[in-house]
């Protein structure tokens, strides 16, 4: 039994005259890079508050005592995550191309 989502990929399929895996693919690539955009812009967000280019640089203010660990913790943890995430997406979207 086809999925309503099988359906719709069937007909565009035939719409576009292109084959399944490539609008799957080209479906995937565009999902990769606005999740990978929306993870930069986090990033740069919580970079620009702090004044630091990375969770690598902030940590390193924090074992200098130039930043406060109070109230940037958890700027700290989300940053890290993003970063991680950001390298993981970045990889995926390379595997696919």
């Amino acid at each position: 039994m086809a999925t309503k989502t099988d359906e719709i990929i069937t007909a565009l399929s035939r719409e576009l005259q292109r084959p399944k895996e490539a609008i799957l693919e080209e479906s995937l690539q565009a999902l990769l890079e606005r999740q990978l955009r929306e993870v930069k812009a986090e990033i740069l967000q919580i970079a620009g508050k702090h004044n630091i280019a990375s969770a690598e640089q902030m940590e390193e203010r924090y074992r200098s005592g130039t930043m406060d660990e109070a109230g940037t913790w958890q700027d700290f943890q989300r940053l890290d995550h993003l970063e991680y995430r950001r390298d993981r997406l970045a990889q995926l979207l390379q595997e696919l191309r």
